[in-house]
């Protein structure tokens, strides 16, 4: 179950905000194979004075509304897989949510089963892609 965190900048509509969300995860689904019901995706916006960043950072032009995605998920995706998927959110944002793929930046974050819960207190180790009784 990847998490994902968004940041926007805060003139982002919020129809583009409601695309760019829809974006990165039909791409989970898509590159990796997350299930469509795993959307947990917490979008924040920020201003010009809280965040610097390199416009020009590896000869790539950036504007001012950069797209920082953030997927937290359990480790054992290929490099391939994660290629696939960085293309894809890339793709999906330009053509669906209109930001440049040169303003998305994305870095992963990978750990275990055992690093996460994910409801009613319990160790995720234990649920392992179990349905719960709420379902």
């Amino acid at each position: 179950m990847p998490f994902i965190r968004t940041n926007v900048h805060q003139d982002t509509s919020p129809q583009q905000k409601q695309a760019i969300v829809e974006g990165i995860h039909q791409a989970l689904v898509d590159s990796i194979g997350m299930p469509e019901d795993e959307l947990f995706n917490m979008l924040t916006e920020y201003s010009p004075q809280q965040f610097w960043f390199s416009r020009s950072f590896n000869s790539i032009a950036r504007s001012d509304h950069l797209v920082v995605v953030e997927i937290t998920m359990r480790r054992g995706r290929s490099d391939a897989m994660k290629r696939a998927l960085y293309a894809s959110i890339a793709a999906n944002l330009e053509k669906n949510a209109q930001v440049s793929g040169k303003d998305v930046f994305i870095f992963v974050h990978e750990n275990d089963y055992s690093d996460w819960s994910v409801g009613n207190g319990k160790f995720a180790m234990a649920l392992v892609q179990q349905v719960g009784n709420d379902v």
